[in-house]
């Protein structure tokens, strides 16, 4: 989605770890621009900025505006990022050139809404699967997110890509049948946590009193 974001960057001449060092003395971080007809560009951009686009509803989704010193603004979306990991301070970010008439891939987050009625009447357990798929759009096009209304599901029935609603230039490109989310019986759980870890699960308790018979019955013979 297109936002009236405006960030501003400046060229940069040099690379490497001692650039970077003095870069973030300075407040800023490294980037690279590429994409579209123009070469890839070296530039270093507020952390600050971008740390509000990638927390905002549009995470890194967001079209924002990258005004570099000297050049034309130029739409572009964050691709790939990078944070130290104990301070968790950005480090370094990716940012791709768009061209707002041709249509991109994009990963947009998915939205359960509601209490399944087999949660609430049948007892049994709703399951998030997964959490976005993936779609081809428009720029402009692109969701904050899709929401999908799980109330009617009862045990046994599940939400999938397939059954999202897509309008406009939306394409789907995750399989039709992903499951989104489903809602399963408590003993179906059990048993699929159960073969996920290895261990079989629990004989019911009549059939292992029925073992313990067996075996006195077959040891009272030996004793014979």
């Amino acid at each position: 989605m297109v936002k009236d974001f405006k960030v501003a960057a400046h060229g940069r001449e040099s690379r490497g770890k001692n650039e970077a060092r003095r870069l973030r003395v300075k407040g800023l971080v490294p980037a690279v621009v590429y994409g579209g007809t123009e070469e890839p560009a070296a530039v270093s951009v507020d952390p600050k900025e971008i740390t509000r686009i990638l927390n905002s509803r549009t995470g890194h989704n967001t079209i924002f505006h990258l005004s570099i010193t000297g050049a034309a603004d130029t739409p572009v979306m964050i691709v790939d990022w990078q944070h130290e990991p104990i301070k968790e301070a950005l480090l370094h970010v990716d940012l791709k050139r768009i061209d707002l008439s041709k249509r991109i891939t994009v990963k947009v987050p998915v939205v359960t809404l509601g209490d399944p009625k087999g949660v609430k009447l049948q007892g049994g357990i709703h399951e998030i699967v997964t959490r976005e798929i993936e779609i081809e759009c428009l720029p402009n096009d692109i969701p904050e997110q899709f929401e999908v209304n799980v109330a009617d599901l009862s045990i046994g029935q599940s939400i999938r890509a397939g059954d999202i609603p897509l309008v406009g230039s939306m394409t789907l490109l995750s399989p039709a049948d992903a499951v989104i989310s489903h809602v399963v019986s408590l003993r179906a759980e059990e048993t699929t946590t159960a073969e996920t870890s290895g261990t079989a699960a629990p004989e019911p308790e009549v059939v292992k009193k029925g073992k313990k018979e067996e075996e006195g019955g077959e040891g009272a013979a030996k004793k014979k």
